[in-house]
């Protein structure tokens, strides 16, 4: 059975909870593989309205096992208040239909001071960073002092796991002005969360790699977006992880061979959420119209995105670096109603024509977009379920989409209700 792996192919918030909601239904095993509790998405089912933000998408679907992965950080307070909040919407979670990997590194208390703490900072230049010690976690992981879910089950391995830990940051605090941490506080909050996580502890990569002998459907779940990798991102204004589809495998323990079709989720105009460069940006009427029509607030900081006509040319490079079978275009119908519509298919740099987006800061900051102008539509496109419905002018616009990318739509979102979605290509297919 065809495993698929769903990526954010701009900076995030592009709608893939949606997506992934209306792909899990047809999976057996959804499996998320990076972020933290920095990302949100927003499941509408039946007028019901879900937020998540660390929890995989499928747990609020029945008779599916969702799964965190080691490639994720982990914030074991936030995830049982996560827990509650759900079930008291009516949706189970036990540990047969939730397991979060052994090795799965957690974010503390200390990791979210320490983010505020930089952040605060008069004199570095901002991240932008949502304050929740995503960053921090994932530097303790690669630095080899992480606290993981396999550690709160032995006390004196966990002593020993902090006091490491501890040497590093009270450092660091010195250096920012902060107070040192206090050990045996933060050795009872972890005693205390120990036995509710401990509860979902597994070795998710035999999990997976069994369902997978077994001709389970598995769907991987990728937080924020291909533009805020950590590789390919507009570096430094990025996440702390690999986003694109090869962390997939890296970020459960499944290997590579097991990918079968990646999905990119594409919004049909362009936005981010903090600093860093957004080339297409619009700061005029229109970028107001759009924030407005598309509602873009961030699910989890409320924090109002930045919008601007599609990049094309970022889309094509994210398709590239994730290897984007077909894309899953939404929010087509924020588009109703203007009378022109413009798509980014270049760069200007003082003169020089470029077709990718440079690696430098500095040279990524002087992008000056080239714009192609297309034709709109006065019709609605809110809600349709096939193409005879759509205006002549949107299925223009689609098409070129697709040209200019270099990848076909496979899917079609045409309002945040999960059955108003035309399929073009089923990424499940044997």
């Amino acid at each position: 059975m065809a495993n698929v792996v769903v990526v954010g192919a701009q900076w995030g918030d592009e709608g893939k909870g949606k997506i992934v909601d209306w792909l899990s239904e047809r999976a057996d095993v959804i499996a998320r593989f990076q972020g933290g509790h920095n990302a949100g998405h927003t499941l509408v089912i039946d007028g019901k309205v879900f937020k998540l933000s660390l929890l995989p998408s499928g747990i609020v679907r029945g008779g599916k096992l969702s799964v965190i992965g080691n490639g994720v950080v982990l914030d074991p307070w936030h995830l049982l208040e996560e827990i509650a909040k759900l079930r008291g919407q009516g949706v189970e979670i036990t540990p047969e239909n939730l397991m979060i990997a052994e090795n799965t590194p957690l974010i503390l208390p200390i990791h979210g001071e320490l983010d505020r703490a930089r952040e605060a900072q008069a004199s570095v230049a901002k991240i932008g960073t949502t304050g929740r010690g995503i960053g921090p976690a994932y530097e303790d992981k690669v630095g080899r002092r992480s606290i993981r879910v396999a550690d709160l089950a032995d006390a004196a391995t966990l002593e020993l796991r902090v006091d490491r830990a501890l040497v590093h940051h009270d450092a660091l605090r010195r250096g920012l002005g902060m107070e040192p941490i206090d050990r045996d506080a933060l050795l009872a909050s972890l005693r205390a969360v120990a036995p509710a996580v401990l509860e979902y502890a597994a070795p998710v990569w035999k999990v997976l790699n069994e369902a997978r002998r077994a001709g389970k459907r598995i769907l991987f779940e990728g937080a924020q977006g291909a533009l805020l990798d950590i590789d390919f991102g507009t570096y430094p204004f990025v996440t702390s992880s690999n986003v694109i589809a090869g962390q997939a495998a890296t970020g459960t323990g499944i290997g590579p061979g097991a990918i079968d079709f990646v999905l990119g989720i594409v919004k049909a105009y362009t936005t981010r959420v903090g600093e860093g460069p957004f080339p297409a940006e619009l700061k005029d009427d229109v970028g107001q119209r759009l924030g407005e029509r598309g509602h873009e607030f961030g699910t989890v900081t409320g924090r109002k995105r930045r919008c601007g006509w599609f990049d094309a040319v970022l889309v094509r490079q994210t398709c590239a670096t994730s290897g984007v079978n077909g894309i899953a275009l939404t929010k087509l119908d924020v588009l109703d109603g203007f009378e022109t519509l413009k798509i980014c298919v270049g760069y200007d740099i003082d003169g020089e024509k470029l077709d990718h987006l440079p690696t430098a800061a500095d040279r990524q900051a002087r992008c000056v977009p080239i714009y192609e102008e297309l034709p709109g539509w006065s019709e609605s496109t809110e809600g349709a379920r096939s193409w005879a419905e759509l205006p002549a002018n949107a299925i223009k616009y689609v098409r070129r989409v697709e040209e200019l990318i270099g990848c076909p739509v496979a899917l079609l979102s045409t309002s945040p209700e999960r059955e108003d979605t035309i399929l073009v290509t089923d990424p499940f297919a044997d």
